[in-house]
């Protein structure tokens, strides 16, 4: 009856763990939960493995607009004039291979790009000690060729009055007044607005970006670069408007590297997503929580 209980109290232990960092799959969607306590992560492996959802509870952080590139968060190679536009298909919308699927992981392989001659991997981790999710791109030269690119990860949110900040001197942020960035208490602020235009600057930050809106606050970090580091015309940070009241992209790059044929390049973005119950104002307050995080 003792070891009864003792089995009994440790199936409990289990099923709290459990129930605090759990995956399950939407079966014949292609669609994957990563969860984390209160936070949940949908990967949509039939189309693009893109990011569909963020989630803290029932409250959506990410863009859930039924338009064309104006949704999720996706990965592309850069520099963007190497491709231009459309985004190439084999990293943006085809489906990706599913290599591995456990309680805490989902790792998915791209098709290899005819054009690009890329192959892109992207490894999804919870990691509970740091309350974050780990997203790991890889990408891989396939060609025969010596080849220069770099990593980039664009996420969509609602233009619905939230404040995009992250550290950076005013003066980094080009073109100077495109958008209503303001310089405040070590950090650059932006609340979205409206245009007529789409819009979009470059910035050189601190290895962070982040985006407070409707009692949410999301925070990415990733590799800080030096201005020589991002791909040629590109930047560590960039921030995208579209025209009218749509919505936005918060775009992290990473370092412009060398490829030889069948070499590959590794870069990861922490995702953080916690209830920010105080107003989305810039202040010390909202700074000094995006530092914490920052230091774990």
């Amino acid at each position: 009856m003792k070891r009864f209980l003792i089995l009994l109290m440790m199936a409990a232990g289990m099923s709290s763990l459990l129930a605090q960092t759990t995956t399950n799959q939407e079966e014949g969607e292609g669609k994957y939960v990563l969860c984390m306590g209160d936070v949940s992560m949908t990967i949509d492996a039939a189309h693009g493995g893109k990011i569909l959802s963020y989630k803290y509870k029932d409250q959506e952080i990410i863009s859930q607009s039924s338009w064309r590139e104006s949704f999720g968060s996706t990965f592309w190679t850069s520099p963007q004039k190497e491709w231009n536009w459309p985004p190439v298909p084999e990293y943006d919308k085809m489906p990706y291979s599913v290599n591995h699927y456990s309680a805490t992981e989902l790792a998915l392989t791209s098709q290899m790009s005819e054009r690009m001659k890329y192959r892109i991997r992207k490894n999804f981790v919870v990691d509970a000690s740091d309350n974050a999710i780990v997203v790991t791109y890889t990408i891989i030269n396939e060609s025969d060729e010596t080849r220069q690119v770099a990593p980039w990860e664009i996420t969509r949110v609602a233009n619905d009055g939230g404040l995009v900040f992250f550290d950076a001197p005013l003066s980094s942020v080009t073109p100077a007044g495109l958008l209503s960035f303001e310089a405040k208490h070590g950090a650059v602020w932006y609340r979205s607005d409206e245009a007529p235009q789409n819009r979009k600057i470059n910035a050189d930050g601190k290895g962070w970006l982040a985006y407070c809106s409707n009692g949410l606050l999301m925070v990415k970090q990733f590799d800080d670069l030096t201005p020589s580091q991002p791909a040629p015309g590109e930047a560590e940070i960039q921030v995208y408007v579209n025209m009218r009241k749509t919505y936005i992209e918060l775009e992290s790059q990473g370092t412009y590297t060398t490829l030889e044929p069948g070499g590959q390049l590794q870069w990861t973005v922490r995702w953080h997503l916690m209830p920010y119950e105080r107003e989305c104002i810039p202040s010390k307050a909202l700074l000094k929580k995006v530092k914490k995080i920052k230091k774990k």
